[in-house]
């Protein structure tokens, strides 16, 4: 699976997108059988699914952001959320002197709260930057994946995540996936005391209910969503 993408400068005058879409990821445990950088995986995934949909300029991932829930286990990396504010707006200020006002943000990781505020702020004086996908965006990609969980209790490392990664990079899903289920529906100071809390293992969700088919229908589903995404960004300017 390549992560980055590897077009050109010449690839990009030719094309002239008027929206950005930029991955961002994590850095974190995902229990015993998922790397540290599924969601950026995941994102990237998303963002290349939309890369290949409309005519975007895909940008390189950001791959460590806020995983501060995350922190007990080993290998989580976390930025504050005011550094990944500050660099996604340094990278909307490169975006505009190059001509693209507009950024999509595909986001794989539920702990970066702060990227709501950003995409607030961005559209005070109109559409300008979009946050994806969103609640319902997943809801009916769940519905039409034909998934058995919900969001809420299959919240990390679960059958969602799990689906995605066996068709579209199954290479990073080592075996005895099928076996990490763990059900973990109250969480009520998960701002609190963290993941570690609520799972022992890092897994909240049930990656036992996978499959790769599910995985594929999730994404044709969540770039069906993005066209509205689109059109609302530009729409105006």
């Amino acid at each position: 699976m390549g992560l980055l993408p590897t077009a050109t400068s010449t690839d990009v005058q030719e094309l002239q997108p008027r929206v950005a879409v930029l991955p961002v990821g994590s850095f974190e445990q995902h229990g015993m059988y998922f790397p540290l950088i599924t969601d950026t995986a995941i994102a990237c995934v998303i963002a290349q699914e939309i890369a290949a949909a409309y005519p975007v300029h895909l940008l390189p991932p950001i791959t460590v952001s806020c995983s501060h829930e995350h922190a007990a286990f080993p290998g989580t990396v976390s930025l504050s959320a005011r550094t990944l504010y500050a660099v996604i707006d340094d990278i909307r200020a490169s975006l505009a002197r190059s001509g693209i006002h507009k950024l999509v943000i595909v986001n794989g990781h539920g702990g970066n709260y702060v990227l709501s505020n950003v995409v607030q702020e961005a559209n005070v004086d109109g559409p300008a930057v979009s946050l994806f996908p969103l609640g319902p965006d997943w809801d009916r990609a769940r519905e039409y994946g034909g998934l058995e969980s919900d969001r809420h209790a299959d919240m990390h490392a679960g059958e969602i995540e799990t689906s995605i990664l066996l068709h579209a990079a199954p290479e990073l899903v080592r075996e005895g996936y099928d076996e990490s289920d763990h059900d973990s529906r109250q969480r009520p100071f998960l701002l609190v005391q963290g993941m570690a809390e609520y799972t022992q293992s890092g897994v909240i969700g049930f990656p036992s209910l996978a499959t790769a088919e599910k995985g594929k229908a999730v994404l044709e589903s969540l770039r069906s969503s993005f066209s509205a995404h689109f059109e609302v960004l530009c729409r105006l300017g």
